[in-house]
């Protein structure tokens, strides 16, 4: 609920919920919410870890990039810190795999293309 309640913009123009098949995602609360604003859901085929490589790697990286040897004080330390690391990581941080663009540029320069 937290994630959804954080969700900058307007949660209507999200279109899908893509997540594994885990018990952390199968309850009420979300299924309430994906409902209410007409997001459709997205599981990742039963035992296929692939479905999921791309949101694994980004973990990866947030544990290499991020976690790794730290030590947060508080929740909110760390909530404040995350937050500042995830606007860094879309706006500033250069992706091999997006042609050396952050992934905001990324967006922007295939928006250019589509118009």
């Amino acid at each position: 609920m937290q994630a959804f309640a954080s969700v900058k913009g307007d949660l209507r123009q999200i279109q899908l919920f893509h997540t594994d098949r885990g018990s952390e995602f199968k309850n009420l609360t979300i299924d309430e919410i994906i409902n209410t604003f007409k997001i459709k859901r997205s599981l990742s085929m039963k035992g296929c870890p692939y479905d999921n490589a791309v949101a694994e790697a980004t973990f990866k990286l947030i544990k290499a990039e991020f976690v790794r040897n730290r030590k947060f004080e508080s929740l909110a330390q760390l909530r404040q810190e995350l937050s500042t690391y995830v606007k860094w990581f879309n706006e500033a941080r250069i992706h091999s795999t997006l042609g050396y663009l952050s992934p905001l540029a990324y967006k922007e320069v295939a928006l250019k293309k589509s118009v």
